[in-house]
């Protein structure tokens, strides 16, 4: 419930967690609240200030510790997927693809963006046939849903995406492991950047 909360940020970066409120909030003890925020502390979604316990502030030096871990899992991930996929494995990485192709960029939300380019990337994951791997990468990726915005919001970035979820696409069904390894590093490096450059431009204040 709490974490729901945290991910979808309705309770947004230093909201205050009070045992007493949450409790009352989802009309149960204060037990199973301290439990779920000890966890929530443990996966790094809540901090301890003091004798308070807050949603954690998004940090830029987290970001990029962030994006380095997951550039090295989705490189795992696309190249074992290279090498374990089954055919349907690959019918339902070709088929999150063509969602994205055919979806209208002009007419979609950001949470939609987000969404379908979601799927593709669990579809190579599930197809790498690697307990380990998806575990950390959903982990992960809970980390990622709650930066605000997202970093397809450009038709450029959009289509370049596309053109290299198509390249990836094509190793992954080639058994080319270290060219899907290649490209899935690649592309995570240029999402970075532009993540980068979001984050700078949110801090920027405007002149009087």
């Amino acid at each position: 419930m709490i974490r729901n909360a945290i991910i979808a940020q309705e309770l947004p970066p230093r909201a205050q967690l009070v045992e007493n409120a949450l409790a009352k909030k989802y009309s149960v003890s204060r037990t199973p609240i301290r439990e779920a925020l000890r966890r929530l502390e443990t996966e790094g979604l809540v901090e301890r200030i003091g004798s308070r316990m807050q949603v954690r502030e998004y940090r830029p030096e987290e970001m990029l510790d962030l994006y380095e871990v997951r550039s090295f899992l989705e490189e795992a991930a696309a190249k074992t997927a290279a090498l374990r996929h089954t055919d349907m494995d690959l019918m339902l990485i070709e088929r999150a693809h063509q969602s994205m192709v055919d979806l209208k960029f002009e007419e979609a939300t950001a949470a939609q963006l987000a969404a379908v380019n979601r799927t593709f990337h669990e579809r190579i994951w599930a197809a790498s046939h690697s307990a380990a791997l998806l575990d950390l990468l959903d982990r992960i990726l809970v980390h990622f849903i709650r930066y605000p915005g997202t970093t397809l919001s450009t038709p450029a970035r959009w289509n370049q995406v596309l053109k290299e979820h198509e390249e990836l696409v094509a190793a992954i069904r080639d058994r080319d492991a270290d060219r899907a390894g290649r490209i899935a590093s690649a592309h995570l490096e240029v999402a970075k950047n532009i993540r980068i450059e979001m984050y700078i431009d949110a801090q920027e204040i405007p002149a009087p």
